[in-house]
This record gives C-alpha cells, sequence and structure tokens, in this order.
C-alpha cells in the first residue's frame, strides 16, 4: 500500500506535488518539537554567518525540505523522459565538456540541497555516472529508489567498503560518480571524518571525497538542482572546478565546507536544514569545542 501511494505521488503534475509536499513540511513543523527545534538552530547558523542581511526562515525551510520528500516520488518512479524535462535550463555544462576533452574523471558533488536525485537523473542523461547512497530507513523505498536510481547512464554503489572500491574503479577509468559530501559519516561503519568548521560551528565531515579525488586523479565539480517557483521545474547549476584538496585531513575537509557554504548560500531555503549535521556519531572523537583542555 506505502509503495503504491508512493507511485501515486509521483505520477501528480509537479506543481500538485509540490502543494501536497509544502503542506507535508508545515505540518511537520509545527507538530514535531524537536524537528522545530533542530532547523531553527541550523538556521542561526547560516543567518549568523551569511552577511547578506537576508535572514532565512523556519517557515520558508519547513516549504522546502516538504517539497524535497514529495519530490522524490517523482524522481524515483516517473519515466525518465518526464524527469529530463521537468530540468529548463543548466549552467555550467562546459565545465564538465573541459574535463572530459583533458581526459579527466569528474566527482560530481551535490549536498542535500534543491532537488538532488532529479540533478542526479539530469547528469545521467548526458554521461554515465555511478552514485554512492545509503539505504533509507524506510525498507519498503529501497527498492523503488535503486530502481528508480538505476536507469538511462546511472547506477550505484553502497556507502561500504565495496562500493568505495567500486567508485575509485570508476575513477580511474575516465568515469565520473556523484556524491553527497554533507552526510556525517558513521565510524563505526567504517566511515572516515574529521571535525571541520561549517557555517562555524564543528561538523564531523567526510574525507572520503578528498581521498577519492586525489587518489582518482579527478575534477571536482559542485552543482545542484534549484527548484523554479511554482512547480515550473528545476535549474541545474555546475560550479568551475574546485582547486586540488590539500594533502592534510582536516585542511581538505575544511576547504570541501568552505565550498560548500558558497553553494548553499545560492539558494539557502532550498538547504536541508532539519538534518542532523552536527551530531556526534558513535566512535567520532569528540568535538574540538567539547574536548577536555
Amino acid at each position: 500500500m506505502k509503495a503504491m501511494l508512493f507511485r501515486m505521488l509521483g505520477a501528480l503534475p509537479l506543481p500538485i506535488n509540490h502543494l501536497l509536499g509544502s503542506l507535508a513540511g508545515l505540518t511537520a513543523f509545527a507538530f514535531s518539537a524537536r524537528h522545530r527545534k533542530l532547523t531553527r538552530e541550523n538556521l542561526a547558523l547560516f543567518n549568523a554567518w551569511n552577511r547578506s542581511g537576508n535572514a532565512n526562515t523556519g517557515i520558508r525551510s519547513a516549504v522546502e525540505q516538504g517539497k524535497g520528500l514529495s519530490e522524490l516520488a517523482i524522481a524515483w518512479t516517473a519515466p525518465l523522459t518526464r524527469i529530463y524535462g521537468l530540468v529548463k535550463e543548466c549552467t555550467g555544462w562546459e565545465h564538465v565538456e573541459a574535463a572530459k576533452a583533458q581526459g579527466k574523471a569528474v566527482i560530481f558533488v551535490t549536498p542535500h540541497l534543491g532537488c538532488y536525485d532529479v540533478a542526479g537523473r539530469y547528469l545521467e542523461s548526458r554521461t554515465p555516472v555511478m552514485a554512492l547512497y545509503r539505504s533509507p530507513k524506510q525498507a519498503w523505498l529501497e527498492p523503488i529508489m535503486q530502481a528508480g536510481r538505476q536507469r538511462g547512464g546511472g547506477s550505484t554503489a553502497p556507502a561500504d567498503a565495496s562500493g568505495v572500491r567500486q567508485l575509485l574503479r570508476t575513477l580511474r577509468s575516465g568515469g565520473s560518480i556523484v556524491m553527497l559530501p554533507d552526510q556525517v559519516p558513521a565510524p563505526e561503519s567504517g566511515g572516515d571524518g574529521v571535525w571541520a568548521p561549517f557555517f562555524g560551528k564543528p561538523a564531523y565531515t567526510m574525507t572520503l571525497l578528498p581521498r577519492l579525488a586525489q587518489s582518482g586523479d579527478a575534477v571536482v565539480l559542485l552543482f545542484y538542482a534549484r527548484r523554479l517557483p511554482w512547480g515550473r521545474g528545476y535549474a541545474v547549476h555546475i560550479e568551475p572546478p574546485m582547486p586540488p584538496f590539500p594533502q592534510d585531513k582536516s585542511e581538505a575537509a575544511a576547504t570541501m565546507n568552505r565550498a560548500l557554504e558558497q553553494l548553499i548560500a545560492q539558494a539557502p531555503a532550498q538547504y536541508l536544514w532539519g538534518y542532523n549535521r552536527y551530531k556526534h556519531p558513535a566512535g567520532a572523537p569528540l568535538p574540538p569545542e567539547n574536548k577536555a583542555p
């Protein structure tokens, strides 16, 4: 029944899908004190970091987070031709062409900003890509997610040692991979991380992306799919290549987080502020401000 309802949600026109998602996001914000507190705390960090004077509000964030959930049904179940047609513009594709002309592998990097799954589907419409994934908390969603992502030029690799080896093989053969760099690594499952500033507060940050970029001699391109107003579709934006990461793990993580901050600032309301980015995962060292003197 859940899978059927999810597919029905994916069959709706994008404006209606986003309307239902907005209502769900506002409902969660209103009735979940924990979610509301976490969102506001994360937004306070961004607003303190942001110098433009334009404060991002919890209500706007709740609306966008709701859309981010409902639109996954489209990204995972709608026909590919429909998904590709939702992307109304793309800027920065010349950076991909330049990397490929040099024979370079490419790591496409998108945080939880805009619709990262539509962004991934758009990439696969133009070049084969392999994406690292974690299983969703709802087990019934995994086969739907896998079927949705393993279409066209897309393939997936699990977030474990075998998946990392697949990614590295892809890069060394000159291929392309997609990664979400703002997920908190899990040391107990083999995820390596370091504490690095993110909007002014230490966040446990993956070291995998810099290591893959260095080992695979890859060009790193930040990108995202921004939601257009009133369900009109998406605009994909690809940034110029990042400079090479420093060899030091902490410096590399800080470099990556600074780049993510600038990207998120382009569409701050569409970032997933309800994610517990600053949690202390089991097995990780204490964050800097909590260390004993």
